[in-house]
């Protein structure tokens, strides 16, 4: 069974539309699908795919063990694809303990299915790391926004700090070396990996081989979401360099999907957009990464540098031709009377603060960062 995460360090990048039409194009390919919404707090899953919310859940299992996890997975109205809803009613049902999370990621993991989804939570909790890798491969979807697209390296790092707390047992030398660090607060020491690495090799080489093993099984992929223009495809190589250059792990390119308003009627409509516009330039992007993910191999071993700088290459060129697409698409509405001239003006107007907040945003971070090199920090 191909397991695939879906997360994203900061809320609003689109995360959950990626992974429901992405479950829904496999479903259509074919494969048997169980979709899994581990929002568990903010549980919305069920509108995208247009399900009618069950009273049987993941948050009712973990607090009734009189629930059969069997029973909470429900059949849907697309064909191929099951769903296993979440919980946003049951307080405290994203906050779960060790055994819970352990006990639901066996019940998942068993789960008889050709592909299982799990939509995840935004951001960095414990519980959210620790289902990102039950797969070595599982998504993040970040938009080109610079708080989106920093926190998309923020969430890889902490999944790469979680994956070297789970390889080193307390007590060992590197556990100590760790735990050091991190009560002294060595955040930039923390943050490149590399070095790190050197000195805990040095100091306890068995557990730097065991997470030496774990971590070459890691292979992220990243999405970028809600482009304008072909340019925004660009912000994918700033978190390939991080990624890179500060935690020595290098993250494929799935692709890129601009942003649509069809998302929102869509979702107004309880349809997946890969259903309700199967031809918009928003669904094509969705089956073209759906198809790439269907042809990569499993096997962490057949993972090559050349077939990540291929896929950066490829999605700047998808970016450049779903670009002159949707203008093409546009025209095509508005001809048709689809789409009236006032929605076109409110859609740019929407865009233009857009704009005006990522600009705002990008101001913010410079000044911190002028003022933290003002107060003696060596970047």
């Amino acid at each position: 069974m191909r397991v695939i995460p879906v997360a994203s360090g900061k809320g609003g990048v689109g995360k959950s539309l990626a992974a429901a039409n992405l479950a829904v194009a496999f479903a259509q390919a074919g494969k048997q699908v169980v979709l899994a919404d581990l929002d568990l707090g903010a549980s919305n899953l069920h509108l995208i795919i247009g399900h009618q919310k069950p009273g049987a859940s993941i948050g009712a299992f973990l607090n009734n063990n009189k629930i059969d996890f069997s029973s909470i997975i429900a059949s849907t109205d697309i064909p191929n694809l099951r769903f296993i809803p979440g919980d946003a009613e049951i307080p405290g049902a994203a906050n779960l303990k060790a055994s819970q999370r352990n006990m639901l990621a066996r019940r998942l993991l068993s789960v008889n299915a050709d592909v299982l989804i799990l939509d995840l939570g935004a951001g960095t909790h414990q519980s959210i790391l620790d289902f990102f890798l039950l797969s070595g491969q599982g998504i993040v979807v970040s938009s080109p926004a610079v708080t989106a697209t920093l926190n998309a390296y923020v969430f890889l790092k902490n999944a790469v700090f979680r994956l070297m707390y789970g390889s080193f047992k307390r007590g060992t030398p590197a556990y100590d070396y760790l735990e050091q660090l991190r009560k002294e607060g060595s955040g930039l020491k923390m943050l490149y990996l590399p070095k790190m690495l050197e000195e805990i090799e040095r100091r306890d080489p068995a557990s730097y081989q065991k997470f030496k093993t774990a971590v070459d099984c890691f292979q992220p992929r990243l999405i970028l979401n809600m482009l304008d223009s072909p340019s925004d495809s660009e912000v994918a190589m700033k978190i390939r360099r991080s990624c890179e250059a500060y935690l020595g792990l290098k993250i494929e390119h799935l692709g890129v999907i601009y942003r649509d308003s069809v998302q929102d009627i869509s979702l107004a409509s309880r349809l997946p957009v890969v259903i309700y516009k199967p031809n918009s330039v928003l669904a094509q992007a969705i089956y073209r990464i759906a198809d790439k993910i269907l042809q990569l191999p499993e096997d962490p071993a057949t993972f090559t540098v050349s077939a990540v700088d291929d896929s950066y290459q490829e999605a700047a060129v998808e970016a450049e031709i779903d670009f002159e697409n949707k203008k093409e698409y546009v025209q095509e509405l508005l001809h048709s009377g689809v789409l009236s001239q006032s929605d076109l003006i409110e859609t740019v107007k929407t865009q233009q603060i857009e704009i005006n907040k990522i600009k705002k945003e990008n101001m913010f971070l410079k000044h911190k960062l002028s003022k933290a090199v003002s107060q003696g920090y060596k970047l």
